[in-house]
């Protein structure tokens, strides 16, 4: 049965060939052409009908590219701006400016760490409230000049310490909620990894949302569902199900308004291909964003809100 480590091992053989190519006196382009069809083929069998927790793991692969690697491919010139005013800075919410195709916008990203020094450094990716006091000051910066707004989500949920509750971690995010929701420019939203409860919707209220193909989006981790629901972790993969909190399954149910594609495998199999995808929606959605009056902007704003989570009770009838 083909697994993620026999296409590994695949990979680096191909890749040791393709080196040993290179080299003068030697020809091995008909064996890397047939072990490259023989990868496509496996990729297609493991990766064509992905499981709800077969893409939870894609989301949280160690490879998957993070925030600041579609910041350099998507965006140009970006500047940073630092610290809430009040407590200093946060390294797990990126703030500032940049240039998406020549446009001025104001840009949000949560960003993880790959080594141990750099977890430590941005928390893991989890946010503390002067994280989001921090982006709430771009909030205000970008509606003040007239600058779109785009946030990159990436975080299992809002840091959950001791500190951030004595700096009201509530309060913070509830202010950014507010803010967000009247907010008087276009507003785009993208999960490009993990979208983790109110650490993700801080950021994320905007008038578009889209979704990595691979990524998540819930109110809880499927490990904090299966561990209240169940007593038992281990029951994750059955939460993940439950949770629905995969692309196609929040697509369908209208919560998110678009799935960017991902290579077969997930977007660290080509980060090239996925930026060029998120990029091209990105832009889309801010240019037909732009173009609207900002009364109706608002007003449509204010219905996609008030709509989440609508049903229609049956009457009530004697039996």
């Amino acid at each position: 049965m083909t697994d993620e480590r026999t296409l590994d091992l695949l990979e680096a053989k191909i890749e040791e060939l393709r080196q040993l190519n290179a080299m003068d006196g030697m020809d091995l382009s008909k064996e890397i052409a047939r072990l490259e069809e023989k990868l496509a083929v496996l990729r297609q069998d493991l990766y064509s009908n992905l499981t709800d927790w077969e893409r939870v793991r894609i989301a949280r692969h160690p490879k998957r590219p993070y925030a600041l690697d579609y910041i350099a491919s998507v965006f140009s010139d970006f500047y940073e701006l630092r610290g809430d005013r009040i407590v200093g800075d946060d390294r797990a919410l990126l703030a500032g400016l940049a240039r998406l195709e020549g446009r001025p916008v104001a840009l949000l990203a949560q960003q993880k760490g790959r080594t141990t020094e750099e977890n430590k450094e941005r928390f893991f990716g989890m946010t503390r409230p002067q994280g989001y006091r921090k982006a709430k000051r771009v909030m205000e910066l970008a509606e003040r000049f007239g600058l779109p707004l785009v946030s990159l989500i990436d975080t299992s949920g809002a840091y959950p310490g001791v500190e951030s509750e004595e700096l009201n971690i509530g309060g913070a995010i509830a202010e950014n909620l507010q803010t967000m929701a009247g907010l008087r420019v276009p507003t785009v939203a993208v999960v490009i990894g993990e979208g983790g409860s109110g650490g993700a919707l801080a950021i994320g209220l905007a008038d578009r949302v889209l979704m990595l193909e691979n990524a998540i989006y819930s109110v809880i981790t499927p490990e904090g569902a299966a561990a209240i629901l169940w007593k038992d972790k281990e029951r994750a993969r059955e939460a993940a199900t439950a949770l629905q909190m995969t692309a196609p399954h929040l697509l369908e149910l209208g919560l998110i308004d678009g799935v960017v594609p991902e290579p077969l495998g997930g977007a660290h199999k080509n980060p090239a291909i996925t930026s060029a995808a998120l990029k091209e929606a990105v832009v889309h959605h801010v240019n037909e964003l732009a173009a609207f009056p900002l009364d109706q902007l608002l007003a449509a704003r204010y219905a996609r809100y008030r709509n989440v989570g609508r049903y229609s009770a049956r009457p009530v009838t004697d039996s």
